[in-house]
This record gives C-alpha cells, sequence and structure tokens, in this order.
C-alpha cells in the first residue's frame, strides 16, 4: 500500500527537491510532443509550495517513496467554500499503473469531504494522462478551451495602432495606488467571460485585491505586468496582463485581458496585447513566446489573438467532479 505524507508547512528544502524532480520527470514524458513548453523552474515550485494562495489554503501530500504528489486548493472566499481546486495530482512516469495515483487521489477526496465540499475542479490538457485519470474518477469537462501561443520577434518590432481618446499605460509590478481602484473596476468586467458549468462563483473585485494578486506573483519569484488604456476621466477601458513566473525562462503567461463593455468595438484589445509586445521586447530580452488559454466559446478573444498571430497548441479543459 503506498503511503501519502504530508508536506511541512512551509516545506523544507529536501520537500521542495523532491517536488520539483516528479514534475521535472512528469515533464519529460508528458510533454515530450511540446519541446516549446518548459519544464518548471525550481523558482516557480518553491514559491508555489512556500508563498500560500489569497483565495483559500493549500494542502499539500506526497507519496513517501517519491512517486507521486498532489495539491489541493481549499477556496475560504465567501460563495466559494464549497468548492475547491486539484492544483495538481503527478505521478512519475515510471511509477504509474501502480496505484499511487489512486492512492494520493483517496487522500485528496477525504480532505475534500472532511472540509464539506461538494465539488472539486482541475485543470487537464486533452489527450494525456490528466484527462484519462480525471474521467476515469468521474471528472466532467465544463469548460473547453485551449493554450495558444504567440512567438515574439518573428516579424520585428510590434507596431502598436493609434487608440484615439485612450492613453496606454505601461504598470510593472504592483498597479500604482492612484490606478488600483479603476483596476478593480475594469476586473469586474471577468464576470461575464465564459466559465461554462463551474461551480465556482465569480469574486468582487477591490483595489487590495488587485494588489494582492499582483503581489502574490511577486512574493513567488516571479514578474508581473499590466497594459492599460485609460481614458481622460481616471477609467481603464482595457487591459492585459503579462506574467513571468520565471523571469529568466523564454516563456510568459498572458493572464485577463479585458475589455469593459462600454468601450468594445475600438480595438483596444489588440492594442494593449500589441503594446505588451513591444514592452517585452525592450524589457525582456529572454522571452521568447507568451502563452494564454481561451475557452472555445470566448470568440471575440479568439479573434483578436489570430489576428495577432497566435497559434493554437494543445486542448484542455476545466474538468469538475460532483462529490
Amino acid at each position: 500500500m503506498t503511503k501519502i505524507n504530508t508536506l511541512s508547512v512551509p516545506p523544507t528544502d529536501a520537500e521542495v527537491e523532491a517536488w520539483w524532480a516528479v514534475q521535472t520527470a512528469a515533464h519529460a514524458t508528458d510533454a515530450a510532443a511540446l519541446p516549446a513548453v518548459p519544464a518548471p523552474s525550481r523558482v516557480e515550485v518553491t514559491g508555489r509550495l512556500r508563498v500560500s494562495s489569497l483565495r483559500g489554503r493549500l494542502r499539500h501530500w506526497a507519496a513517501a517513496d517519491g512517486e507521486g504528489q498532489a495539491a489541493l486548493l481549499l477556496f475560504t472566499e465567501r460563495g466559494n467554500t464549497h468548492t475547491a481546486f486539484l492544483d495538481e495530482l503527478t505521478v512519475r512516469p515510471d511509477a504509474r499503473r501502480r496505484g499511487v495515483g489512486t492512492a494520493l487521489w483517496q487522500r485528496v477526496r477525504g480532505e475534500l469531504l472532511a472540509q464539506g465540499r461538494t465539488s472539486v475542479a482541475t485543470v487537464a490538457d486533452l489527450g494525456g494522462p490528466g484527462q484519462a485519470f480525471a474521467e476515469s474518477l468521474g471528472f466532467e469537462n465544463v469548460l473547453p478551451m485551449a493554450w495558444y501561443v504567440r512567438e515574439l520577434g518573428q516579424d520585428g518590432p510590434p507596431r502598436v495602432p493609434a487608440t484615439p481618446g485612450y492613453e496606454l499605460h505601461v504598470w510593472p509590478g504592483l498597479v500604482p495606488d492612484a490606478w488600483a481602484p479603476a483596476a478593480a473596476v475594469a476586473h469586474g468586467a471577468m464576470e461575464d467571460a465564459p466559465s461554462g458549468d463551474s461551480d465556482e462563483a465569480f469574486q468582487p473585485w477591490t483595489a487590495e485585491r488587485v494588489h494582492s494578486a499582483q503581489r502574490l506573483v511577486l512574493d513567488r519569484g516571479g514578474e508581473i505586468t499590466m497594459v492599460a488604456a485609460v481614458t481622460p476621466a481616471g477609467e481603464i477601458a482595457a487591459y492585459t496582463v503579462l506574467v513571468r513566473p520565471e523571469p529568466a525562462g523564454p516563456r510568459a503567461l498572458q493572464y485577463d485581458t479585458v475589455v469593459v463593455p462600454a468601450h468594445r468595438g475600438h480595438g483596444l484589445g489588440r492594442a494593449v496585447k500589441l503594446r505588451m509586445e513591444a514592452y517585452a521586447a525592450e524589457h525582456c530580452p529572454g522571452l521568447h513566446r507568451i502563452g494564454t488559454t481561451v475557452a472555445d466559446e470566448n470568440t471575440a478573444m479568439l479573434a483578436v489573438n489570430d489576428s495577432l498571430g497566435y497559434r493554437r497548441e494543445r486542448g484542455a479543459g476545466l474538468f469538475q467532479l460532483k462529490l
């Protein structure tokens, strides 16, 4: 029988190294067909293990012999204490089909039930071992999506279009205090983003929450930059966010790209993305590509990304299980 141990809080150096080793081994096998997807760095792994999420309590478990591991986020936000997110369940390739994943899942499931959770979600690539294992447990794909990537520098410096009536601002790190309330209002436009049949409820944004979410990226060793289109009245009409979990790595993540409903139809989504690329070309010489996820039903953002040269990299889905 596989023995499952709970990691220390915070995890020790040895536990971090063992966790990283499992992820690296799994990546070498599972991402063989996607060589442009980098393996997780030690900086990223350490940050995620040692710096708690703002949205809830993290639980980490590892098989006693280092053959697998699981991470669970138990939401503590109002309206979401009934659900949770399975952030990781990874089994080392040479230990698969020996019951390690099942043992880890039983530990996760026991914690979910003990905490009164009625559902749990996770994100998995389509066609991979994650999807197969999730579906074997009864998870269903409630939000089909895909990863899209943009290769930087292939077409020379990006040309940022004019935005009459709007000024483009770039904010590395924390959004300036004076703009944080406007950023929170703009974040609220995400409420109409596709969410499928997810049990997770949308959370209202405040200036404090904006800063806390950005500070989490920084505290975990990453870099974050926001580009915003602002009006003379001080409103943020559109924005995009670039995150580098490993600042020295070749790949960044584009988080939210949002255009406030009243300002749609002016090309602002495209403009903030191109301004972000121009900033990256100047300040991030080691950055070669940007990856982002888009829901299949988000046709507006798919059209914007297609016009910019993003290509579909791999399918994915938000999988959910009712307990």
